[in-house]
Order: C-alpha cells, then structure tokens, then sequence
C-alpha cells in the first residue's frame, strides 16, 4: 500500500491531484459510503487539526458515535482513521485494500484518494451518527470535498503549499473555501483583510449561512490542549458546536468536559507537546510562518537557563519566512527528518548560520534528540519542531 501508491507524507507535491474525477469513480464503486453519514468539513492553513479532535471530543462527550478523519499520521497509518478516538482496526485496513485491489491498480489512484475512500467506507459501515472530516490539503480539489456536509468551518489562511494553491492569501482562500456548499452553513475562525470578501462572496453564492467566530461572544473554556494557538480554534468550534444545537444535542458540560479531554478522547499528540520535566521537553508540529510565530512566541514565556532546539523541515518550506522566527540565542541540531522530501541537516544548517542559527548537524532526528537530552541540565529547554515528521520520530 505505502509503495505503490503516491504519498504526499512522503514526497510532497508530486502526489497531490488537482481532480475529484478519481475519488467520485471510487466512492461510487463502493457504494457512494458518504452520502450514508452526517459530517463536519474542516480547512484552513493551520488549526484544522486541532479544531477536527476538539469538535470530535465534544461530540463524544455528548454520547454521539463520532468518526475522525485527519492527516497525516504521527506514527501509525490508522490514526487518520478513528471513530471514537480508536484507530481503524489493522484487518479492516487489509480487508479494504484486498477487495479494492483491482480498482486502485486500475485507476492508479493516490494514497490520499484511497485513504479517504477507505475512511469513508468504515464511518459508513459502522453506523457512525457524524464524522469530523479534515481536508488533507486545500478544500476544493481536495478528495475530502465529495461529502455533503451539515456544517464547514475554515480555520484561517496563510502561506503554506503555495506552490499549489497559489501565491496571494485571497488565492488561497478560495481554494479552502471551495468546501463551502450550497445553503450548508460555514464558520470562519478568524477575519483577515484580504480573505473576508472572498468567503462572504462565495458564501453568498451558494446561499451558505457565514459566521466568523471572532464576531461571536468570547468563549472561556480551558482546554487540555495547552499551545496559546488554541484559543482561536476554542472559540471556532464552540461557535461551531453552537451553529449545530438544531441537529445535535451538546450541553454547556460536553463542551467543557470535551475540551478539557482531547488527548484522552481523540489521541491526539504533537501540539505544544510537553514530553518531560527536567529538562523539560516540548514539542509542536507548526511548520509555517505563521504557525511557528505562535510557537515561538510561547517559548519566551518559559523559564529556562538554555533553549536547546532540535530542528528537521522538509524541502518544500520557505526558510526565508520561518528561519528568521527562530532565536539566535539557543544551541541548535540540525536534523533530517527520515522521508524523501526531508532536507538534508547540512543543507539546513547552512541557511540557518544566515540567520545567526548556529549548531551541530546529526544523522537522525533521534541522534539529534538523544545529544540534546544528554547536553541539557535539568533547568534547560528542548524545543523539537519544524515540521511534522520531526516531531513524530521522537514522540
């Protein structure tokens, strides 16, 4: 499955396809499974993740039978794939892939497109009340937009896969407003300049009930998920909770408790992470501009003696945006994360020193890891970041 199929995880743009032709041959052939369940559609540059567990937790602690549909994974394939925080199990995966063996060769569909059938499939096959659907990449080209659903929410735009859905943040809101469907209603976490008129304008095309969560009353609820990011996609998703109270039953309680339980309902791992005290360890899956400018910012309100930061991209980042974020005042190992479009340690390194980012190169993000945990003293920090592969090699 993970060799002969394209993997955007692995190799990046090459296995994105701008075409839903693929995915609706696909559905139909297995029995069009998402028109059979209720789903919530979630995009946006950065926060889709996070906002998708949060709705999923909620929903569950409000007795709903939740599936969960994400990417990528940290560490196992079927976390993209859960219903009630459980991962797919390992035989529904195989069985899936042997019935549709013939089809997928067939059509050489990608490992997304087969991933989201498959997905779909099992939400449909286990009776799940409503499922939380993340678009992998984008919104109207993505294999994720051939759901109906009772609600999208667009967390924010940014610059990210420029290459492509374009280059201006109006460009790209369009295209992850592309899942925004005729009378469905759609929350936006976040007012941009630039973006607002694009969302109203197709929102007023397909006659799609718009709210932008800022507008809405300040919602207050903690969260075990602790990165200050998260107070934008708290308030989107209570105020996307709130939109839904026609069709779902969710007290002020399964909010409270849903947000305060994440991690334990959903699994979720990899956003300001703290793996350990002393030193402690934290780390976070932002790999954009302006992801990390949240992540960086968080950082200087920890106490420590030392930053120690161990960092791996992929070869696709703009380092002239991110690298300048970063502090020239920790101790850095450059690492490459282990898949193909991992940049080389060295090649990091290099540009890094342009931005006074001075440190050691190591084989492995593990090596780097390991030096770091050894070189701290226990008032010391180790940050590990950059992108979401490094973060998964050390979890």
């Amino acid at each position: 499955m993970f060799q002969q199929l394209p993997m955007y995880q692995r190799i990046g743009a090459d296995a994105f396809k701008k075409d839903l032709t693929n995915i609706l041959k696909f559905s139909e052939a297995i029995g069009s499974p998402d028109k059979k369940f209720r789903s919530i559609h979630v995009a946006g540059t950065n926060g889709k993740g996070s906002t998708s567990h949060m709705l999923a937790s909620i929903l569950q602690e409000s007795g709903y039978k939740v599936g969960l549909y994400t990417s990528p994974h940290l560490k196992d394939y079927r976390e993209r794939i859960k219903i009630n925080g459980c991962n797919i199990p390992e035989e529904d995966v195989v069985a899936f892939i042997t019935r549709n063996k013939v089809f997928l060769e067939a059509h050489k569909l990608s490992f997304f497109e087969m991933s989201v059938g498959m997905a779909f499939d099992h939400f449909a096959a286990m009776g799940v009340d409503i499922a939380v659907v993340e678009v992998g990449l984008g919104g109207r080209l993505d294999s994720t937009n051939i759901i109906t659903p009772v609600l999208s929410l667009i967390t924010n735009i940014g610059f990210d896969h420029t290459q492509m859905l374009g280059n201006t943040l109006p460009e790209i809101a369009g295209e992850k407003a592309g899942i925004i469907k005729p009378k469905i209603p759609v929350v936006i976490s976040e007012k941009q300049i630039e973006t607002e008129p694009v969302f109203r304008s197709i929102a007023k095309r397909n006659d799609s009930p718009i709210t932008f969560a800022e507008d809405q009353p300040s919602a207050s609820y903690n969260s075990d998920l602790k990165g200050n990011y998260q107070k934008k996609n708290i308030q989107a998703v209570v105020t996307a909770i709130r939109t839904l109270s026609k069709d779902f039953s969710v007290s002020e309680e399964n909010i409270r408790t849903g947000l305060l339980n994440v991690k334990k309902n959903t699994g979720l791992r990899g956003r300001w992470d703290v793996l350990q005290e002393s030193p402690k360890v934290i780390c976070d899956t932002a790999h954009n501009a302006e992801g990390l400018q949240w992540v960086m910012n968080q950082l200087k309100e920890e106490e420590y003696v030392l930053l120690h930061i161990v960092m791996g991209v992929v070869n696709d980042k703009d380092l002239e945006k991110i690298l300048p974020l970063f502090s020239n005042e920790a101790k850095y190992y450059f690492c490459k994360p282990d898949v193909p479009r991992g940049m080389e340690a060295a090649v990091l390194a290099e540009k890094a020193s342009n931005f006074g980012l001075k440190g050691e190169v190591y084989s492995s993000v593990s090596k780097a890891y390991e030096t770091a945990l050894k070189i701290a003293s226990s008032s010391d920090l180790i940050f590990v970041g950059g992108s979401t592969f490094t973060v998964a090699e050390i979890i």
